[in-house]
């Protein structure tokens, strides 16, 4: 497994994959960028520092992550939520087809291994709150703000 570390507008961002795919990418408080990217993640790297430019809204990379089948299931369902847009964990259990396992989408959605790529900052609380965030809930809002088709003007 290859790793590289890249700055971005939340941190230093760990990228780690091999030639079948990118396997995890998650947030780090802190961390020193990597000098050299191996060559199995440079284009994983262009499409994340595109997307924090603002530049991309999907990713193209192959993703290898792992976990059970129902968090792969769990996660592929994310990948179905359109840039910009949230769903509530009702909603995706819902889509999951079983309304009760709510909680058990919830959990693979907090367990999952990459971070951006799969949208779980996509997924909120049935209020509209945004609840749970293994990342912060400060780069969740980012996040969603950073996709948001109204953006916020500054007046000053």
């Amino acid at each position: 497994m290859k790793t590289a570390f890249i700055n971005s507008p939340l941190g230093i961002t760990k990228i780690e994959g091999d030639k079948n795919g990118i396997a995890i990418i998650s947030a780090l408080s802190e961390g020193e960028v990597s000098k050299e990217i191996p060559t199995e993640l440079q284009e994983a790297v262009i499409q994340l520092q595109e997307y924090f430019n603002g530049n991309r809204t999907t990713f193209t990379f192959t993703l290898n992550p792992q976990g059970t089948d129902f968090q792969k299931k769990v996660w592929q369902e994310l990948l179905n939520i359109p840039f910009g847009k949230t769903i509530s964990y009702l909603d995706l259990a819902k889509k999951l087809g079983d309304v009760k396992a709510i909680r058990a989408a919830a959990s693979a959605n907090g367990k999952n291994p990459l971070w951006i790529v799969v949208p779980c900052h996509r997924v909120i609380g049935t209020d509209g709150s945004l609840t749970g965030y293994a990342g912060g809930l400060w780069r969740k809002q980012w996040l969603l703000e950073h996709e948001s088709p109204n953006k916020q003007q500054s007046l000053f």
